[in-house]
């Protein structure tokens, strides 16, 4: 049923099919993962939270933290919702969104569109007691801003109390000038200004994240690492989608404006996790995304330093029955590797491309 369903909402434009999924599973409408049967344990601890596994939902597909409760039954350990403004915002004019079938991805050019972070927090009010696992909320700035670091301590300010940790998202494509806070000259000011947010808020103790770019050179890494540590943020999120276009891109939508996401981002996604692992030396806890549909992929974003792992492209085309598979599948890539804990994957192979190739060779044996 869920594959031809899936198969269906390919012949609706993107964005419609985006909006049908938010509404099944708001509705709490979706396959149920199989009871699990294996003897790994899947459960990870990172800045004072227990995840239930290391597999989550990214930000970009519960934008108004709608749903996360019927994500978070599909099997995920966390959920991300937003990106959330302060302000509502239209986002980009329509089309925005487009598939990429022959090349596994999606291009999208959302910016940022927001019911805004009151009526998300009316949202997250409603549904915080029947939550499964562990929410994340990612916020941004209002396109029209004319100060936006302080957009980042309003957004913090306001959600803070509904969330078990906040990403500021300064990577997306699709707003322009926001990758700028990236840079040395506005870093500081941004961090703190979301740690200010959730002092604000009474909620100091929370753990905020970055989420980064993947068009990022190692001396930025190094720069956005130190940062991160001096100012007490816990974690970064590597990453966002990318403004790059590989030669090998067959689709005719290729040449579209907006962040592109898929299996043509997995390679240079892992590659910037990998780097920043190497700088970060365990001072900060690290979510690996972009690119990932399979068991193996995850493994992969593992062994080279994530703590966790998200998806959300790979959903969005292969359907709801994917979350479940990937965590069965690894599990089982656990056991032919003779790991009975995550942590005991993490950082073991620092090299991307080594570590895709293990992750290639258990996936083949199980």
């Amino acid at each position: 049923m869920w594959e031809l369903l899936t198969k269906a909402t390919r012949f609706l434009p993107a964005e419609t099919a985006h909006r049908m999924a938010v509404a099944m599973l708001k509705h709490n409408f979706g396959p149920r993962p199989i009871a699990p049967n294996f003897s790994a344990n899947l459960r990870v601890r990172i800045a004072g939270m227990e995840f239930d596994n290391p597999l989550g939902l990214a930000a970009g597909f519960d934008k108004n933290a709608a749903c996360f409760n019927g994500a978070m039954s599909l099997g995920f350990g966390h959920v991300e919702v937003g990106t959330i403004t302060p302000l509502p915002q239209l986002g980009n004019p329509k089309p925005r969104v487009f598939r990429l079938l022959e090349d596994q991805a999606v291009i999208n050019r959302y910016g940022f569109n927001s019911l805004g972070m009151e009526q998300a927090a009316k949202n997250l009010k409603a549904t915080a007691g029947q939550r499964l696992g562990v929410l994340g909320v990612n916020v941004g700035a209002n396109k029209a801003s004319v100060n936006p670091i302080d957009s980042y301590r309003q957004a913090v300010k306001g959600l803070a109390q509904f969330a078990d940790y906040i990403t500021l998202n300064v990577s997306s494509p699709n707003t322009p000038g926001l990758r700028d806070l990236q840079t040395q000259q506005h870093l500081d000011n941004l961090l703190v200004a979301g740690l200010n947010g959730l002092k604000d808020a009474g909620f100091e103790k929370k753990p905020i994240f970055l989420k980064i770019a993947p068009d990022l050179n190692h001396n930025d890494l190094a720069i956005i690492v130190e940062s991160c540590v001096d100012a007490g943020v816990r974690g970064i999120i590597a990453t966002n989608t990318t403004l790059a276009r590989p030669d090998f891109l067959t689709s005719i939508h290729a040449g579209q404006a907006g962040g592109l996401s898929g299996t043509p981002l997995f390679s240079a996604a892992t590659g910037i996790l990998a780097d920043v692992a190497k700088l970060s030396q365990n001072r900060l806890a690290l979510i690996g995304a972009g690119g990932v549909a399979e068991a193996w992929q995850v493994y992969a974003k593992i062994l080279v330093g994530a703590d966790l792992v998200q998806l959300y492209t790979g959903l969005a085309l292969e359907g709801p029955k994917m979350p479940g598979r990937i965590l069965s599948q690894f599990a089982a890539m656990m056991d032919a590797d003779g790991v009975a804990t995550v942590d005991k994957i993490k950082g073991q192979i620092c090299d991307p491309i080594a570590a895709v190739q293990h992750s290639q060779a258990l996936f083949r044996g199980i």
